[in-house]
């Protein structure tokens, strides 16, 4: 997402040029995801209040340059997505943060700050993003924010924005995988974090024609592991909170909640499909709970 955008506008879409950046990029992210914590607040130190001081510039230079009301422009494309289906992408979206959040929140001081930082990340960090992309978008037109800032000639703003953006996400999501990796197989973090960057770099091209199809998937498939989390700590907050919890090697039931709300939520075509994943998740967790303290 930043290798293949770059090389188009600079070198004209060079093939060579290409790999090299997704190379260089993927080399610059799995390294500061695999020294860990410290690195990964460094950049974003640096990343966050960029990205949002120019997304705000761009989104302020859109509206001026472009006709019409916020109103007016959102008028022009609605009914190209149904309510129902923007329910579901942004629950799915916050949904799959959400189930990565522990890694990072762990290391507040206490458990206020970790909240704190949660949802100021979520409802107005998330939120700006949005803002960002689509009052920018209905104005001046472009897929994200990169395109949106080369159409108001902003190029070099929109690489640094662009890259930035990107490292801070793609970062954060190979630390998230690189640790339960290490946790599934009982292995040290830093390796997994190698295999997870060597993996993800070398699939990105792939990836990146195949994203929305990608994120379908995601959209069908976290949500249900989301709300077992969910429910499991508070089906067993006593044991949570005394650090008594006893943890099983395989729980059959989460998993076959994980596989059928997964199954559910991309076959079913009524209502919310990350709902729908959801309720039949948490059913077949509850029936297994109540089974398992039964006995």
């Amino acid at each position: 997402m930043f290798a293949i955008p770059v090389a188009r506008e600079l070198f004209g879409g060079s093939t060579t040029v290409e790999w090299v950046l997704i190379l260089i990029a993927g080399a610059c992210m799995t390294a500061s995801a695999y020294f860990g914590i410290k690195s990964l607040t460094i950049i974003s130190y640096i990343a966050v209040p960029l990205v949002a001081i120019l997304g705000t510039v761009a989104m302020i230079m859109a509206v001026r340059q472009g006709d019409g009301t916020i109103v007016d422009q959102f008028a022009k494309s609605s009914g190209s997505l149904s309510v129902i289906g923007g329910a579901g992408l942004a629950i799915g979206s916050f949904v799959s943060g959400g189930t990565a959040t522990p890694n990072f929140t762990r290391f507040a001081k206490n458990g206020k700050q970790g909240t704190i930082a949660t949802v100021v990340a979520f409802f107005i960090g998330n939120s700006l993003m949005f803002f960002f992309g689509a009052i920018s978008y209905i104005f001046v037109g472009g897929n994200d924010i990169f395109e949106v800032m080369i159409r108001l000639n902003l190029f070099y703003l929109a690489i640094l924005v662009l890259g930035l953006n990107i490292w801070t996400t793609n970062d954060n999501a190979l630390y998230t995988a690189g640790l339960g990796l290490a946790n599934i197989f009982n292995k040290r973090k830093k390796p997994m974090v190698l295999i997870s960057g060597v993996i993800g770099t070398l699939l990105s091209v792939w990836l990146y024609y195949n994203f929305c199809g990608w994120l379908n998937i995601l959209n069908c498939t976290l949500p249900p592991v989301g709300i077992i989390l969910v429910i499991s700590y508070f089906m067993n907050k006593k044991a949570y909170d005394t650090d008594t919890f006893k943890i099983v090697t395989v729980n059959w039931f989460a998993v076959v909640g994980v596989i059928l709300g997964a199954i559910v939520a991309n076959v079913v075509t009524w209502g919310i499909a990350s709902i729908n994943g959801m309720a039949v998740a948490a059913v077949c967790y509850v029936i297994g709970e109540l089974v398992h303290k039964n006995k």
